[in-house]
C-alpha cells in the first residue's frame, strides 16, 4: 500500500509540471567561482528551471573548475557526460573557427550594440554552426568588455605594451591579438592569480568583474580601459542530448537560458561603475584613456589572417563589421 501511495504520489508532481514529460536531473559545468559572470547565469538559471517544472527538473552545478578547464568541459558536453555548460567565447574556437568573429578586436562600439547583433540572425549563425561540433547553442550571456592589468607599468599606447607577458586564453585568435599589439602572449587555463602573484606573467586582460571577485588589484597595479574585446558567453548544451528531449522540455530550457542570460547582462552592467571606483579605492592606477586609435591601427589587418580564411567565418566577419560600423 505505501509503495502505491508513493507511486501515486510521484505522478501527481509530474502532473504540476506542464513543460516536461521526465523528471531528471541535468549537470551543468562553469570554471568559475561562485559570485562569478558564468555562475550568476547558472545559477539564475537553475532557479528558474526548477521553478517552472515545479520540481520536476534540477539541476546540478559544478563550478570552480571542478570539471576541468573550459576546453576539458566542452569536451565532456560534446561526450555528453555532462549536459550544460556557460563557457567563455575565446576556446570554442578550437572547435569551430566561426566563434573568432565574436572576438574580432574593438568589433562592438557598446553593450547595447552586441545585445544587437548576438541576439539576432548573426548571432544565431554561430549559435547553429555550433551543431557541427555537437553543441546545442542556446544563447548569449555576458563577461563583459575586457581590460588590460600588469604589474609593471602603467600601459598609454601600443609601445607601453611591448614585451609584456600577458595570460590569454587558449585561443588562437587572442594570442594573435597580443601578438599583433607587441606583447608575448602566453595562453594559460584558469585560475592565474598565484602566476601572477608570483611574476609568471605580467598581466592579463579580463572584465572588471574579474579585477573584483578574484582580487587582482592585490597583485595587479595598472589596469587600461582598453576594452578591445566584448567577451561574450556562449550557453550551451550536449546537441545529442538536447535532441533526444520532448520539445515542451527544450521550450523551458531555452527560455529558461535566457531569460537567465537576459537577467546576467543586466546585472553585470549595473555594477561596472561601481566595480571601477572600488578597485581605483584598492590601488589600482587606472589609465581610461589610452590612445585607443593605436591600439586599433596595431591589430586592423587582423581580419586578412588565416584564423578567418575559411568562406563561411569570412563571410560572418565581414557582414558583422558592415552591421557595427
Amino acid at each position: 500500500m505505501k509503495y502505491f501511495f508513493y507511486c501515486i504520489l510521484a505522478v501527481a508532481v509530474l502532473s504540476l509540471a506542464p513543460h516536461t514529460s521526465l523528471a531528471f536531473t541535468m549537470k551543468l559545468g562553469v570554471v568559475t567561482k561562485p559570485g562569478s559572470a558564468q555562475n550568476i547565469v547558472a545559477e539564475k538559471f537553475k532557479e528558474l528551471v526548477e521553478q517552472r517544472s515545479n520540481g520536476a527538473l534540477s539541476v546540478k552545478i559544478f563550478h570552480s573548475a571542478s570539471l576541468g578547464n573550459e576546453t576539458e568541459i566542452l569536451q565532456q558536453i560534446q561526450l555528453g557526460t555532462i549536459q550544460l555548460g556557460i563557457i567563455t567565447s575565446g576556446p570554442f574556437d578550437s572547435f569551430d573557427p566561426i566563434v573568432r568573429v565574436i572576438d574580432y578586436p574593438f568589433l562592438f562600439k557598446d553593450s547595447q550594440q552586441a545585445d544587437e547583433i548576438l541576439d539576432g540572425p548573426l548571432g544565431q549563425e554561430i549559435l547553429t554552426s555550433l551543431e557541427s561540433s555537437g553543441f546545442k547553442g542556446l544563447c548569449f550571456s555576458e563577461n563583459g568588455f575586457r581590460n588590460l592589468t600588469n604589474s609593471r607599468k602603467p600601459v598609454n599606447s601600443p609601445n607601453d605594451i611591448d614585451g609584456l607577458k600577458i595570460r590569454v586564453m587558449s585561443s588562437a585568435l587572442h594570442k594573435a591579438i597580443w601578438q599583433a599589439l607587441g606583447a608575448n602572449p602566453t595562453p594559460m587555463p584558469w585560475p592565474i592569480y598565484t602566476e601572477l602573484e608570483q611574476g609568471v606573467i605580467d598581466g592579463q586582460e579580463n572584465p572588471l568583474w574579474v579585477m573584483e571577485v578574484y582580487k587582482f588589484y592585490e597583485i595587479q597595479k595598472h589596469m587600461t580601459l582598453t576594452r578591445h574585446v566584448y567577451s561574450a558567453h556562449i550557453d550551451v548544451a550536449s546537441l545529442n542530448w538536447w535532441n533526444s528531449l520532448d520539445s515542451d522540455t527544450q521550450e523551458l530550457l531555452q527560455k529558461s537560458m535566457y531569460d537567465a542570460a537576459k537577467f546576467q547582462r543586466a546585472d553585470n552592467r549595473a555594477k561596472n561603475a561601481q566595480r571601477l571606483e572600488m578597485l581605483k579605492q584598492k590601488g589600482m592606477k587606472v589609465v581610461e584613456t589610452p590612445d585607443i586609435g593605436a591600439l586599433r591601427e596595431k591589430v586592423s589587418s587582423l581580419k586578412e589572417i588565416e584564423l578567418f580564411s575559411d568562406p563561411k567565418v569570412q563571410s560572418l566577419l565581414t557582414r558583422t563589421l558592415e552591421a557595427t560600423r
